[in-house]
């Protein structure tokens, strides 16, 4: 029988643990919100993560900006943040317009605020299994979502559909490390790989980070796979929009041992990490 990996359910656990800590504080972690525009998702996504600050108790501020900003003055914001003590994460929510470089955006954060975990910095940490860094929020809330679910990755074989900066490469990287529940075995398809299906079928755990909606089919299991859905793609039939997966939900799950939803699975899972990302700043800056 399919058991679903309820994201919800633990995000709210994270959440309602941070809040008991942050009570105890005397003075709180501060979060900063910088985006650019008006693209109906990312203000979405702002607002979900801004709630998130309200439950736990992190202070947060937001920055909305023109979309015709230069670059220039979206970095002397974020240097006069790096050097703002109320302030331990600064989050520029992307995407950015053509004109700014992501690059020299995350390049510029403070390494130690850099609560997305994107910085080269952190990167180069995560690879190395350091700990004394930030971990992307959406694989760190994979990573959690297994433990929580009581999977030991060690020795299984993980294929991940995707290669980007986001998830695809730092999960990976994360989920060889020698430590508990990880120690896995990586494979990683992308849009050049040839027999990708058949790769597919060698996981034990097939984690889908590809941003097409329901792409992955029965066909690419085996019987008993763990699949990780971590696509959000908006679909409108009917005159209706909901949102769904890089998996087809439906096709697969009684083929499945565990799956996560879309959504309520790794979505909350990525801001919750965000949170607990903002409160490990603070702890290290209070050092």
């Amino acid at each position: 029988m399919t058991e679903l990996i309820d994201g919800k359910q633990i995000a709210s656990e994270i959440r309602l643990s941070l809040k008991s800590k942050i009570e105890k504080l005397t003075s709180k972690p501060g979060l900063a919100f910088i985006l650019i525009g008006n693209d109906p998702a990312s203000h979405a996504y702002v607002k979900m993560k801004k709630k998130g600050c309200l439950e736990t108790g992190i202070h947060s501020e937001s920055f909305f900006l023109d979309q015709n900003i230069t670059e220039q003055e979206l970095l002397d914001l974020i240097q006069k943040l790096n050097k703002d003590p109320k302030i331990h994460g600064i989050l520029v929510q992307q995407p950015l317009p053509n004109h700014i470089s992501s690059k020299k955006v995350i390049e510029t954060i403070n390494a130690k605020k850099d609560v997305d975990g994107f910085h080269p910095i952190n990167v180069g940490k995560a690879l190395l299994g350091e700990e004394d860094g930030f971990f992307p929020c959406t694989p760190f809330g994979i990573l959690r979502l297994l433990k929580a679910a009581n999977i030991d990755l060690t020795g299984k074989h993980v294929v991940i559909i995707g290669r980007s900066n986001i998830v695809g490469k730092p999960l990976g990287a994360m989920l060889i490390q020698k430590k508990p529940f990880l120690n896995a075995t990586v494979t990683y398809v992308h849009s050049k790989t040839k027999d990708l299906h058949m790769h597919c079928k060698m996981a034990d755990v097939l984690v889908a980070a590809i941003g097409i909606a329901h792409f992955v089919k029965k066909s690419f299991l085996k019987p008993g796979a763990i699949v990780i859905d971590v696509g959000i793609n908006r679909v409108t039939s009917e005159e209706k929009s909901r949102i769904v997966g890089d998996v087809d939900f439906d096709d697969v799950h009684d083929m499945c041992s565990y799956i996560t939803p879309v959504p309520g699975g790794v979505g909350p899972m990525t801001i919750a990490m965000l949170l607990e990302n903002t409160y490990k700043s603070f702890l290290m800056t209070c050092d």
